[in-house]
């Protein structure tokens, strides 16, 4: 048993994979890949560096000695220069030429851009796997019909596969804002103190299109398409806040659903998978408490305010840079992201296990159709003969009787006996029975979720089918 602090974010709820991606090592790593492209890059446009330093730059990689660096940073109280030390260490033909012309935030804001763009290819492959399973669950109750409701008071009927696809509709649209971040994401590259790229036009004797080439090699190398193209010292940091607005997005859209399946449990229409050995509450032995739904809108509700973080270092950075942005940030991005992929694994387990209860949806709905059919009731009345005015106005009465008998007696609903019993009507209780088939009440919601499905979903997961198949943990 720990006697300090951890994070319950990798302890209770985060994956392996994306602490990984937030992890010293995956830093360390980046850095001298970093390192290396530029060491490269600078060797390829005509400085005096060797194939044999890159050589052995590339040679010693992946073995670092953080034992010296950790050494290192003791003494000079400088995390960067203490991996270029240990780098130098293992790399002595290559040592004069590791760093050369870039600043810190050389490698420190280019490894947050590629940490971040790799936490959300990770957010990505989960949203297709989560939106898969909904997809499914949607497909399989698009029939299903439902009592709908608006400010939680009984509406016109849906179906639980319409419902789902709404669901699905929120993700749609993250995902869409996810893509698009996605394919914006762009290198610092080598802007150097203050953005000027001033320390390389003293490497390369002001030759702009060398320096200018840089961050393009160094690019390329990495993967990345380009470097923005101004900086101060850092990236702006309003790619941070753009970041995190993505993650709240699908925070919000997890929170919606969870706070749905909670009223639906409540409704004992849905419930979310409850394991066998599964303890509801240490007093009351019967409960089911619906856990994991509690969890994701607790953890939605923390990336939800933790967006405002960046927002507030992206206002307040002066000038070419401030330091009073790297101890916030290296919480709140890192968090967002350990949050967010909590949230998507505990969703894929709800979604994947959600438990129908088919009979208390009809029943619910039957309670409630009978007002929602006064209309049908009244056209087919007065397609007999009736007055339109007439008819509406005993509704009305019917209806408020019938619903005192209801909220009041706690009796049955007994609109469509009153119905049948008033001459005014001229139609008999099997003929109302008729009407009451919930499907003729459901509008287009089983094609709407069947068109939503095949049109919109479908494509996605088809072009990313590779990424299906993940398991998903649930550690308590």
């Amino acid at each position: 048993m720990k006697n300090t602090y951890e994070t319950p974010l990798n302890s209770r709820y985060a994956s392996k994979e994306m602490q990984y991606i937030f992890s010293p090592d995956f830093k360390f790593r980046t850095w001298r890949k970093l390192w290396i492209a530029l060491a490269e890059s600078e060797m390829e446009l005509g400085l005096n560096i060797t194939q044999e330093q890159i050589d052995e730059l590339k040679a010693n990689a992946e073995d670092i000695n953080y034992e010296v660096a950790v050494e290192r940073e003791k003494l000079v109280r400088h995390d960067v220069m203490s991996h270029v030390y240990a780098y130098g260490v293992q790399c002595p033909k290559a040592k004069g030429i590791i760093h050369l012309g870039a600043t810190s935030c050389y490698v420190g804001d280019n490894t947050d851009i590629i940490t971040m763009t790799e936490a959300m290819k990770l957010v990505r492959k989960k949203m297709i796997n989560l939106m898969d399973k909904l997809s499914k669950f949607a497909l399989e109750y698009k029939d299903l019909p439902c009592l709908a409701f608006t400010h939680f008071q009984p509406a016109q009927p849906t179906t639980l596969g319409k419902r789902a696809s709404l669901w699905l509709h929120d993700l749609y649209l993250d995902f869409e804002q996810l893509e698009f971040q996605i394919s914006q994401m762009k290198l610092l590259g080598s802007k150097g103190t203050t953005g000027t790229q001033a320390s390389f036009m003293e490497l390369f004797d002001g030759d702009t299109d060398k320096v200018k080439a840089i961050d393009t090699k160094v690019a390329e190398k990495i993967g990345y398409a380009s470097c923005y193209p101004v900086s101060g010292q850092t990236y702006s940091r309003k790619i941070d806040s753009q970041v995190l607005f993505v993650l709240s997005g699908i925070a919000q859209s997890a929170a919606k659903f969870t706070n749905d399946l909670r009223l639906l449990q409540h409704l004992k229409e849905v419930e979310e998978p409850f394991e066998k050995n599964q303890i509801g509450s240490s007093a009351m032995a019967y409960k089911r408490n619906p856990m994991r739904s509690e969890r994701i809108s607790s953890l939605a509700r923390y990336v939800m305010s933790d967006v405002m973080n960046p927002t507030i270092t992206a206002a307040t950075q002066w000038f070419e840079r401030t330091l009073d942005d790297s101890a916030n940030k290296r919480i709140s991005v890192a968090e967002a992201f350990l949050a967010t992929d909590a949230i998507l694994e505990l969703y894929i387990n709800v979604a994947d296990g959600m438990v129908v209860y088919p009979k208390m949806i009809e029943n619910r709905l039957l309670s409630e159709l009978p007002f929602m059919a006064t209309e049908n009731i009244m056209m087919e009345a007065v397609k007999r003969g009736g007055d339109r005015q007439e008819l509406h106005e005993k509704i009305r009465v019917h209806s408020m009787a019938a619903g005192k008998i209801v909220k009041m007696e706690g009796g049955k609903n007994d609109l469509l006996e009153r119905i049948a019993n008033d001459p005014a009507f001229g139609v008999t209780l099997d003929e109302l029975n008729e009407i009451m088939k919930p499907e003729l009440y459901v509008g287009r919601a089983p094609q709407q979720t069947e068109e939503f499905v095949k049109d919109f979903i479908q494509p996605i997961i088809e072009e990313n089918k590779e990424l299906l198949g993940i398991s998903v943990e649930i550690n308590v």
